[in-house]
């Protein structure tokens, strides 16, 4: 188990720190819900840990295989509700992996990004398009 301890600093801000390792993360409403976007939104963290979690799982498989992951990127966009409730709709992604599109592990990498713990524990209400580019 690992705890988070949160602290609201006023003007829609927030102040994170995780517990382990005392790393810090400040948090602001975006602006097109009254905030000043001078930090990453709680829903942009949900975007970013969907894909952080991709590449980490990803890098995991990646490390048992053999095979180095290092330069991979992914861009996520986040989509929010035009209705009420405020939500998130859509996360569609794009990962742009090292690798040649021939890879032995291609099929098995992918696969595991898809199965990733954060993937896995967000609504299927969520649309989560995503493509994989093979660069190498």
């Amino acid at each position: 188990m690992v705890k988070v301890s949160i602290k609201y600093t006023g003007d829609l801000h927030c102040d994170a720190t995780h517990g382990p390792s005392h790393a810090e993360i400040a948090t602001d409403a975006p602006t097109d819900n009254k905030g000043k976007r001078e930090a990453l939104s709680p829903t942009d963290l949900v975007a970013t840990a969907r894909c952080t979690s991709m590449m980490t799982t990803m890098g995991i498989k990646a490390q048992e295989l053999g095979v180095d992951l290092r330069g991979m990127t992914v861009s996520v966009q986040k989509e929010m509700s035009k209705d009420a409730p405020r939500r998130i709709v859509g996360l569609p992604s794009e990962v742009y992996i090292p690798l040649p599109k021939n890879h032995p592990q291609r099929e098995v990498l992918e696969q595991t990004a898809l199965n990733c713990p954060v993937h896995k524990s967000l609504p299927p209400e969520i649309d989560r398009p995503t493509k994989f580019f093979w660069e190498g």
